[in-house]
């Protein structure tokens, strides 16, 4: 069966890396029908098109999203991201970004992982569609002496819930252990909210051990000690801060993959890298994180065997070396 996929290169990196992806997953053996859309900062210069509703509507009708990178520095910082990113997010309703990190085996000495050659796989899950991200707030008095600006955080019992639920039941698959990870001595109301939910849903996965981190303590614990975690759950703002340093402590940021999901519908795939403008179209760009948020998509379709050959394929970051498509072909010879 060939799943109906709907394939956004955008722009710098993107398609190259996102081609890269795609000859991975062939060679794995899953069928795509791909749908290609021309979207991203060089559309959006070239005639104003951002995203269009007809576009969403499609998307709607689609198994997966394949997204390489998007943004250009010619487009206003906003224009993208707000248009079309997070306005994907929010229409097909992808509460779950879900970013694993592998760490080099020898990072930390935690004795379950001893000889591990993969080393430790811990995983964030950043509540997507809520937080400080919804867009509410505004100005007054903009371009006075007097300007304010106001920027509200957005949390539903609905939202956070669905989010610590899904958290619990991945915990359950892996290690039982959940954390959270949130600023509840300071943000009083949301964080509150927060860790009454998680304390309550908690209470239906008794055999899941769980911990609270607030999240200036958390960035000290991914730099020093990040065996100490297996599943977190956190907000969109401090999830967005936390999984780019995930990136950083576990290899680079071309290595970082990451999926946006409703469960059983039509999801979002994507590598947590730009659109990289400095390199594109020299051939030296990375793909191995497109390469592995493709093999999260696979997941996602029920193609689990074929996803877990790819990450096996991709187990040994620093020997992943040469152009993009010989880091492609390199992949692909390993499968």
């Amino acid at each position: 069966m060939a799943y109906r996929v709907g394939i956004v290169g955008g722009d710098g990196i993107g398609p190259d890396v996102i081609a890269e992806g795609l000859k991975v997953i062939a060679a794995a053996g899953v069928e795509l029908d791909t749908v290609d859309y021309d979207l991203g900062g060089s559309r959006y210069l070239r005639d104003g098109v951002v995203l269009t509703e007809e576009i969403v509507d499609e998307w709607r009708g689609l198994d997966a999203i394949y997204l390489g990178a998007v943004g250009t520095p010619d487009v206003p910082p906003g224009v993208i991201e707000r248009g079309m990113l997070l306005r994907m997010r929010f229409e097909l309703d992808l509460y779950i970004n879900q970013r694993p990190f592998s760490l080099p085996s020898t990072h930390g000495s935690d004795p379950a992982h001893a000889g591990d050659s993969t080393g430790h796989e811990f995983i964030v899950i950043r509540e997507n569609t809520e937080g400080t991200y919804a867009g509410e707030g505004g100005f007054l008095r903009k371009d006075t002496p007097q300007e304010i600006a106001t920027q509200g955080s957005v949390n539903t019992r609905h939202g956070v819930e669905r989010c610590i639920r899904y958290a619990f039941e991945l915990a359950m698959t892996r290690r039982k252990h959940l954390t959270m990870v949130h600023k509840t001595n300071v943000l009083t109301f949301s964080g509150d909210l927060w860790d009454r939910t998680f304390n309550e849903v908690a209470a239906d996965y008794p055999e899941v051990e769980t911990a609270y981190n607030h999240v200036d303590a958390a960035c000290i614990y991914f730099v020093d000690s990040p065996e100490r975690y297996d599943v977190i759950v956190t907000d969109n703002l401090f999830g967005d801060i936390l999984t780019d340093l995930g990136g950083a402590v576990s290899g680079g940021i071309g290595f970082a993959s990451s999926a946006n999901l409703h469960p059983g519908r039509v999801s979002m795939f994507e590598p947590v890298h730009g659109s990289a403008p400095d390199i594109a179209g020299q051939g030296i760009a990375n793909p191995t994180a497109a390469v592995l948020s493709g093999a999260l998509m696979l997941d996602h379709l029920g193609e689990s065997d074929a996803a877990d050959r790819i990450r096996a394929a991709c187990a040994d970051p620093d020997s992943l070396t040469g152009s993009t498509m010989e880091i492609g072909d390199l992949i692909v010879s390993r499968l």
